[in-house]
């Protein structure tokens, strides 16, 4: 409990997101967009007709018009657009190392709800495991204070669904409008599956968060009989570690590494590893290189 209170009281770290793409939001907000015609950035010229202001009346683009119309220069005006989190709820994500990572997942979400009520932006988050969670399911919302209270379930959570098919129905729950989407998991799944997901999500502005501990893939014993347990399916079995079966996890973690890379790349998206405890600025690093 002091745990949580001491959390409670740390202030929240500020993200700063962007999209390379023009918005389709509605509502004013930090990001370009195609909309509106009396902002400041200048997208082109149209009939007075279209956008009567005089105001804005070009005489020059007027007479270099074929047809003798008058050309009134519009401008684009800033737009939000919705950010929302869909997570991965899975036993696997229960696992505590140096930082539990239920823990990272809750720092991560209040920091990105926080953040997005800076930036005018809607919040909203997914949890699934073996199906939507629907105590973990917040719609987007701009009040103020969303994303701590997601927050604060989530490092009360005791993930125990075997898998996560869940995320496979998450689509059905965003919004309609082109979102900033955190697809946020360990990845300890089947890139089948996870290419099938990340399929579904293609009208979205994905950004796959993985999450990882040090001490998840760290052998402790050079050699000796190891009880290993597998996090999703609870199977457990004895091993008899050796330099030979050492050598092969390190590879298999490294092509494990190689092959999301590969996936994810081969959707031009570019992936956000938290490995360990969260960091802000890391995140807002990840929108700037």
């Amino acid at each position: 409990m002091a745990d949580l209170q001491m959390h409670a009281a740390a202030p929240i770290r500020e993200v700063h997101y962007r999209v390379d793409a023009p918005v389709a939001g509605h509502f004013p907000g930090h990001h370009r967009s195609r909309r509106g015609d009396s902002g400041f950035e200048f997208r082109g010229h149209v009939s007075l007709l279209d956008a009567p202001d005089p105001r804005r009346l070009d005489l020059h683009a007027s007479l270099r018009d074929p047809f003798g119309d008058w050309r009134v220069r519009i401008y684009s005006q800033r737009k939000s657009m919705p950010v929302t989190v869909v997570a991965d709820l899975s036993a696997s994500m229960g696992f505590s190392g140096q930082v539990p990572k239920l823990t990272v997942l809750a720092d991560l979400v209040e920091s990105l709800a926080w953040s997005a009520w800076r930036t005018g932006d809607s919040f909203g988050f997914v949890g699934c495991d073996s199906a939507v969670r629907a105590d973990l399911l917040q719609p987007q919302s701009r009040a103020r204070g969303v994303g701590g209270e997601v927050a604060r379930k989530l490092r009360l959570l005791h993930p125990e669904g075997r898998d996560a098919h869940g995320l496979g129905h998450a689509p059905g729950h965003l919004s309609r409008q082109r979102t900033l989407l955190f697809l946020v998991s360990d990845f300890h799944l089947p890139l089948d599956v996870i290419a099938e997901l990340l399929d579904a999500l293609v009208l979205h502005e994905v950004v796959p968060t993985v999450l990882w501990d040090p001490l998840e893939f760290t052998l402790s014993a050079k050699r000796g009989l190891v009880q290993v347990m597998d996090p999703e399916s609870g199977h457990q079995r004895l091993v008899w570690w050796r330099p030979a079966l050492r050598a092969r996890w390190e590879a298999a973690h490294a092509q494990r590494r190689d092959a999301l890379l590969q996936l994810f790349r081969s959707r031009r998206l570019r992936p956000l590893f938290i490995e360990g405890g969260y960091d802000a600025e890391a995140v807002t690093r990840h929108f700037q290189s």
